[in-house]
């Protein structure tokens, strides 16, 4: 494997760990993560070491994508990696944040949906030897959604002392994006869809 691969095996790892640090029930074997309130929050610091890592693994979505274009190292094998370690960094941590009450589960809902959606379409065209480009919404609907999830395991600070909830508007920014790039992939590739050879 090359470096932007190790990398992208990297950011699979850091999101079981993720996983592993939300879901385990450390009490049960005597454990448990310090715990703080910050004017009148309480803040549990086990969600702090989570949101760290999530940090770290989506900065080596960026640093992988970036090696392997500049060396000239995109492979299938990374392409494949790279799209399954995106999707269970951003859908297992949404859907555990929705779980423990962090966030709506109307937003994981989406995002996994609008996911399975567009992979199809993804799935169609290459089996017609096609490839569907990334589109600027699908960016942006990413940065929005990282943003969000990042400022909401750091319990929305610094913006929750000035009553702004920053993370849910971003989350849900991120959720409406979501839809409009998923009828926009619709759009784009709807001959393809119904049949025809071209996208």
């Amino acid at each position: 494997m090359n470096l932007p691969t190790k990398l992208t095996v990297s950011r699979i790892v850091m999101t079981f760990i993720i996983i592993f640090i939300l879901l385990f029930p450390f009490y049960t074997i005597g454990l448990s993560f310090p715990q703080f309130t910050v004017n009148g929050i309480l803040i549990k610091s086990e969600y702090f070491i989570a949101g760290i890592l999530f940090i770290l693994a989506s900065v080596t979505d960026f640093i992988d994508g970036y090696l392997a274009r500049k060396n000239d190292q995109v492979t299938d094998l990374g392409k494949m990696l790279d799209a399954i370690a995106d999707k269970i960094l951003v859908d297992s941590v949404l859907i555990i944040l929705a779980y423990q009450g962090f966030i709506s589960i109307l937003i994981p809902v989406i995002i996994v949906l609008r996911d399975i959606f567009v992979d199809a379409i993804k799935m169609q065209a290459a089996s017609k030897g096609k490839v569907v480009a990334a589109i600027k919404s699908g960016k942006f609907k990413t940065a929005s959604l990282m943003v969000g999830t990042v400022l909401a395991f750091f319990y929305n600070l610094p913006f929750e002392f000035i009553g702004l909830n920053v993370s849910e508007f971003l989350l849900l920014i991120g959720a409406v994006l979501s839809i409009v790039s998923g009828i926009q992939y619709f759009k784009l590739n709807k001959d393809l869809i119904f049949g025809s050879e071209t996208i």
